[in-house]
């Protein structure tokens, strides 16, 4: 795909969603780490109904340290691997309180020192909560990059690389945003609905799709 097409596809996303932001609901930097923790091979729609009904009791390191790992389980147990991410979000919101002032750090290498944060939850934290350009890869930006050819690549690592290399920087901090929803509403897995795509015309899957 040439630098010309990939401005104009996030001209026209920019100009559709001009405040974009993520779909898990929060107040602070920290709710913020809880919800990503939670996110992982969930949905934002299961995280936000346990985190709703959790930040009204517990919504700082120190009170959900307070509630122990089986207080919290009661919580997010309809989440998937809730115990792994129980016992990770405790042993992540004693480290705040010890190193980091009950504060969430904001560099990458101390958000990766945190159990249960990889490097695509400290991207989506720095993005997010700190407004860094970073990208997030998760299974519908790479979905995405490679179907359209916006940055195909064999891995999620790979792809990372290749869009922040090819997005135009006036994009960038939002681009992240940008492709998960378009993931997720309109460029889906299994039939994506190409009869609604703002960007079909520069889309280079669209020749396969228009015989689909």
């Amino acid at each position: 795909m040439n630098k010309q097409k990939r401005y104009q596809i996030f001209e026209i996303l920019q100009q559709a969603n001009p405040t974009p932001t993520t779909e898990l609901n929060y107040q602070t930097h920290f709710e913020l780490l809880i919800a990503v923790i939670l996110s992982a091979q969930a949905t934002d729609v299961s995280v936000n109904k346990a985190t709703d009904k959790l930040y009204k009791i517990a919504n700082t390191p120190e009170a959900i340290l307070a509630l122990g790992e089986e207080g919290l389980i009661d919580y997010i147990k309809s989440i998937g691997l809730y115990k792994s991410k129980a016992k990770n979000i405790i042993k992540t919101c004693q480290l705040l309180i010890e190193k980091y002032q009950s504060q969430v750090p904001s560099n990458r290498n101390d958000l990766e020192s945190l159990p249960g944060v990889g490097r695509k939850t400290a991207n989506v934290i720095l993005n997010t909560a700190f407004g860094k350009p970073t990208m997030a890869v998760d299974t519908h930006i790479f979905r995405i990059s490679n179907r359209i050819n916006l940055a195909p690549g064999k891995n999620v690592n790979e792809v990372e690389q290749k869009l922040l290399r090819v997005i135009p920087k006036l994009f960038l901090k939002d681009a992240h945003h940008w492709l998960i929803l378009h993931g997720r509403y309109i460029c889906t897995a299994k039939k994506p609905k190409c009869g609604q795509c703002p960007i079909f015309d520069l889309c280079e899957y669209r020749e396969k799709a228009l015989f689909l």
